[in-house]
């Protein structure tokens, strides 16, 4: 079973409906022992990094980083790939779970922020999560804040500078685009997350 992490902050149903459409076997649920059985985790988000606060009112920031450290198989979207870094200016006071390096930032002032719509990938290095997605593929993002370059960026993209589209390391994934709105090529990464 794959548990897609509620915590009033994730665009839930269209998350579950693409994994429905997958064939996965899915619950979204805000309950710790639920996300604790699962096989593997989603953890969705969308809007401002302080909404990630609600997981440290209930006991689901130390199952999360419970079950990442027990390498059971992790996929962060937009916020939820956020989260897995140091934290955000957006909200300097929250730490995020510091599995990754490093703070997210504004995109510089020369371009609009947010940024909205679709942008191609360049995939940097074999990954299990990419596997098969074609170079300068184009997925679908909305954010105002992006994760820095590393060594376990696996695919970056650019938007007045370069910025970490996914990010992988052992049973930890992250992408900061909406793989549940980016048409076949979305699902198909999704497809290779239920496979991992």
């Amino acid at each position: 079973m794959i548990a897609i992490v509620d915590y009033g902050a994730g665009n839930l149903n269209s998350v579950k409906k693409a994994f429905d459409y997958l064939g996965a076997d899915v619950v979204v649920t805000d309950q710790s022992q639920t996300v604790t059985a699962a096989a593997k985790i989603v953890l969705p988000g969308v809007g401002h990094f302080s909404s990630l606060r609600a997981l440290n009112r209930s006991d689901l920031r130390e199952v999360l980083l419970q079950a990442a450290s027990a390498e059971k198989p992790f996929l962060g979207i937009c916020l939820g790939m956020q989260w897995l870094f140091d934290g955000s200016e957006e909200c300097n006071e929250l730490a995020g779970a510091g599995i990754f390096p490093g703070k997210c930032r504004e995109f510089p002032s020369w371009v609009k922020s947010p940024h909205v719509g679709w942008n191609s990938l360049t995939v940097l290095k074999g990954s299990r999560l990419l596997r098969g997605v074609a170079q300068d593929s184009f997925v679908y993002y909305t954010h105002s804040f992006h994760a820095p370059v590393l060594g376990a960026t696996s695919a970056a993209s650019e938007y007045g500078l370069r910025f970490t589209a996914s990010v992988e390391q052992s049973n930890i994934f992250g992408v900061q685009f909406h793989p549940e709105k980016s048409g076949d090529v979305g699902l198909a990464i999704l497809k290779n997350f239920c496979e991992v």
